[in-house]
């Protein structure tokens, strides 16, 4: 309620309110609050206690002014001088009511201390939080003790009915007041109900709670740390290596814990080890447990900084010019020594130094100073001064000045190149053994010009040489020739081996789930290969894919069955050869004129039979590819034969 004296508070509105209200009306609005709350920081102590301790509307307008501000941020009041200094007043009389003896109830719970930790930042809040009464620090640990119990309930209920929205929301408010109070960060902290309570509900896969959870312990963790609670903290690190080994041992992912992306997106480890040796307190048992949580952080990860691209400008030479004082001046005396001109052509028996003196007095109006002149109206000052004077000569600046002599013995880069020539090329007087018949005939480039140039003519550009087109044995494919089996990286003798022997023991050992990584046949390849998981895997596809690759692991690797590897014959030999036409003259006398030949005139390779070649299809093969790589050794009788049977028919020559 509102006292006699003072006006009630009206509450702060929402955002939707605000929206509907004027800009002119929201400031004097700001205007009446703020006189408001300037009157009740006037009162005295006494009257303070009994009024603004007791007006409920009083805390109401805090309560709802200090939240809306928390979620909407500091543009929420607008740019307007009466926003700050609203501010900055209800910040002064909160920390007066939270200091009173009997503090108003809806101000010393941490619904609203964590609102003010957001709105005024750690620096004003922490100030507030310092100077709280016995009486609203009571208040304020009830209220912290109904969060936790909430907590910890639904923490531990997780999906089997725990209201997971609700954890998240009082998570991230509270999480303000956490990260300012160290006091708070060990009330939370004070057994291992809350922790227990973060490492399990961390395994429901829900990003935006996961995140919540994540800041949540390492704000508590760091609060323990500047509350100087070694021990305490000591011990919670130990509670949080002891889950991350339980969960390892589990069916579940190792990198899928709390622990694990705590340690590794946070810079936890790295801020309490500073904290330890800042305060001295860092001790073997807290520097051992810190080591062995760094082992849980995932490969890969971590807080690397992206390189910032500093763009760099080019200087073009059109910076500002550097001020000169010399210039200026000549500037300046070039500008007066006009106006005296103007002057002296009217007046030229004054003098310089006079017309100088009356620039001075006028503000270098030459207007002015001629129209005084001419009705002799000067001052005084200047009526008995002397008119002939003149001004002393303008040094001229030197247009050529000296330049810095150099030095005497300038050491160029051509000198560099000397110093390290030998000393076995430098002669010292006369070189007896370099006479005439010695140069002449020493070698010159004449000589060198002239045997590059016969090599030249004895080159033919037009010698015939040898048709390799057809010399690939993959005319056509994907692969690469130039590469190399000696260019591909290859795994070691001994690991490739291991890998051969267990993919013909069991391919399962390569398979690409879970189960099997955790196998001991997989640890057990893994220790023997020195391998990764993904590693062996990739092997074990390739050797399902790679028909070359299975038989180079069988030769090499592979038992011998004492047998032979078969050598074919190279020879050539009359019956292995067959035309895509049946059997010509080339394959025996017998067949003269019989089965599939040409009929008319000259044309003895004419006919084509209906019949399928005879033979394998690989012998087939075989043969055509000779044909084709014997193509550029014989002659071409198809041409020849086609005249024959065009002159059968009764054409012409021609």
């Amino acid at each position: 309620m509102a006292s006699s004296g003072l006006p009630a508070f009206a509450l702060f509105p929402i955002a939707t309110w605000r929206d509907q209200v004027l800009p002119n009306e929201w400031v004097a609005c700001l205007n009446a609050w703020l006189a408001l709350i300037d009157s009740h920081l006037a009162l005295s102590d006494a009257d303070f206690l009994s009024i603004s301790a007791k007006d409920d509307t009083l805390h109401a307008f805090l309560a709802s002014f200090t939240r809306e501000v928390a979620v909407g941020g500091a543009n929420t009041l607008g740019p307007s001088s009466a926003a700050k200094r609203l501010l900055k007043d209800c910040l002064a009389v909160t920390a007066a009511l939270l200091k009173s003896p009997s503090p108003p109830g809806g101000l010393a719970q941490w619904e609203f201390l964590a609102d003010l930790s957001r709105v005024y930042g750690k620096k004003k809040a922490e100030t507030v939080l310092g100077s709280l009464s016995p009486a609203s620090k009571q208040q304020l640990d009830a209220s912290l003790a109904g969060l936790k119990r909430f907590l910890i309930k639904n923490l531990d209920a997780g999906l089997n009915g725990g209201d997971l929205k609700g954890i998240e929301v009082q998570l991230e408010r509270v999480n303000d007041l956490i990260s300012i109070s160290p006091s708070t960060a060990e009330f939370f902290l004070a057994g291992s109900d809350f922790v227990d309570g973060l490492i399990s509900c961390y395994k429901i896969t829900n990003p935006p709670l996961r995140k919540a959870l994540i800041a949540t312990t390492y704000l508590c963790l760091v609060g323990l740390a500047n509350g100087h609670k070694t021990s305490a903290l000591t011990d919670q690190l130990y509670s949080l290596k002891a889950a991350a080994d339980a969960h390892k041992t589990g069916p579940l992912n190792v990198n899928d814990s709390l622990v694990a992306e705590l340690v590794t997106s946070t810079p936890l480890l790295q801020r309490l080890q500073r904290k330890l040796e800042e305060s001295g307190s860092a001790s073997t048992r807290s520097k051992s447990v810190l080591a062995a949580l760094g082992i849980f952080k995932k490969p890969g990860g971590g807080l690397s900084k992206p390189k910032r691209l500093i763009k760099r400008k080019i200087d073009k030479g059109k910076g500002l010019a550097a001020h000169d004082a010399a210039t200026a001046q000549q500037e300046l005396h070039i500008h007066r020594t006009t106006q005296i001109s103007q002057v002296q052509d009217l007046f030229p028996d004054l003098g310089t130094a006079f017309i100088s003196t009356l620039l001075d007095e006028y503000a270098s109006d030459t207007e002015q100073i001629i129209a005084h002149l001419l009705d002799d109206s000067l001052p005084p000052h200047l009526q008995s001064a002397d008119r002939t004077a003149s001004l002393p000569p303008f040094p001229h600046p030197d247009p050529f000045p000296p330049l810095p002599t150099p030095p005497p013995h300038p050491l160029s880069e051509d000198d560099d190149d000397l110093a390290l020539l030998t000393s076995a090329n430098l002669n010292i007087g006369k070189n007896p053994h370099r006479t005439a018949d010695t140069l002449l005939s020493a070698p010159t480039s004449t000589t060198q010009k002239a045997a590059i140039l016969s090599a030249l003519a004895a080159f033919d550009s037009d010698d015939d040489e040898r048709d390799d087109t057809y010399d690939a044995a993959d005319v056509g494919g994907t692969v690469d020739a130039a590469t190399t089996v000696e260019d591909i990286p290859s795994l070691a003798a001994e690991a490739e081996g291991v890998l051969y022997r267990a993919w013909v023991a069991s391919q399962a050992v390569f398979a690409r789930d879970a189960v099997t990584r955790r196998g001991a046949a997989r640890a057990a390849l893994r220790a023997e290969t020195g391998m990764t998981d993904e590693a062996i895997e990739g092997w074990g596809v390739m050797m399902g894919r790679d028909a070359g690759m299975k038989r180079r692991m069988e030769v090499k690797y592979g038992e011998w069955r004492g047998g032979q590897a078969e050598v074919a014959g190279t020879a050539w030999r009359a019956g292995e050869e067959e035309d895509d036409g049946g059997s010509g003259a080339e394959g025996g006398v017998a067949n003269r004129g019989g089965y599939g030949r040409g009929g008319r005139g000259r044309g003895g390779r004419g006919g084509r039979s209906g019949a399928p070649p005879t033979g394998p299809a690989a012998d087939s093969d075989v043969a055509r590819r000779r044909k084709e790589a014997n193509k550029g050794s014989r002659a071409n009788h198809n041409r020849r034969d086609q005249r024959a049977r065009k002159m059968a028919r009764g054409g012409f020559a021609g």
